[in-house]
């Protein structure tokens, strides 16, 4: 008796991570402006914004930015004001060519959902800043929304509530390995994104239609 093998489910929704996805962006941007309000060397200052409690309380939602700001100004010994301290926290983005001319190519056929890890500081702003691109997402998804973080289960439920599709029926992007094996183990079909050219391809090879240019 042949076994007849079960066809893949088509791709119904494609969700982008994004930072080092649709956007590049490098912290040490932000340190090196800070940097002159602080007798703290750079890579401890950094430490205070970025490794600590406060950081993850601050991209999961447990804490307002009103909060991370007061707190991180003063383990950071920094003098600046808050208007100053968020205008170098959030100067650390710049755009993925390859990823933002490729997303309106995918949203006449496919959902577009963004999942990220991200504080509300940094999601106002590159939402401001890259309006151009995420003006064609279905939705915007965020840790400090889902009270969760990548690659905690958690965040990927959060986010599958806003899909319209079957886990199976999904494709996640990620730069981070760790993120997309966890997004496999939920039951997303997974891709890693490597700033080589290849996502295009990638994402045929997942069962996604893109359409042919030059460029790929």
């Amino acid at each position: 008796m042949t076994t007849l093998k079960k066809a893949p489910m088509p791709i119904k929704t494609v969700i982008f991570d994004f930072g080092n996805v649709v956007a590049f962006f490098d912290h040490s941007r932000a340190v090196a402006r800070l940097a002159q309000y602080t007798d703290l060397p750079p890579v401890e200052l950094a430490l205070k914004l970025y490794g600590s409690p406060i950081e993850d309380a601050y991209e999961r939602g447990a804490i307002d930015t009103e909060m991370y700001v007061r707190q991180a100004t003063r383990n950071a010994h920094l003098s600046c004001t808050t208007e100053q301290f968020l205008a170098a926290f959030v100067a650390i983005f710049w755009r993925n060519l390859e990823v933002c001319e490729l997303i309106p190519r995918l949203q006449s056929n496919y959902r577009i959902i963004l999942a990220s890890n991200t504080t509300r500081a940094h999601f106002e702003e590159y939402s401001k800043q890259f309006a151009d691109v995420l003006r064609y997402f279905d939705h915007l998804g965020t840790s400090f929304d889902a009270g969760a973080r990548k690659p905690e289960r958690e965040f990927f439920a959060h986010v599958q509530r806003h899909a319209q599709a079957e886990p199976g029926e999904c494709v996640f992007i990620d730069d981070l390995p760790t993120n997309v094996e966890a997004a496999e183990e939920f039951g997303w079909k997974g891709v890693v994104y490597r700033a080589d050219g290849t996502l295009a391809d990638k994402l045929r090879a997942a069962g996604v239609v893109v359409g042919t240019t030059e460029k790929d």
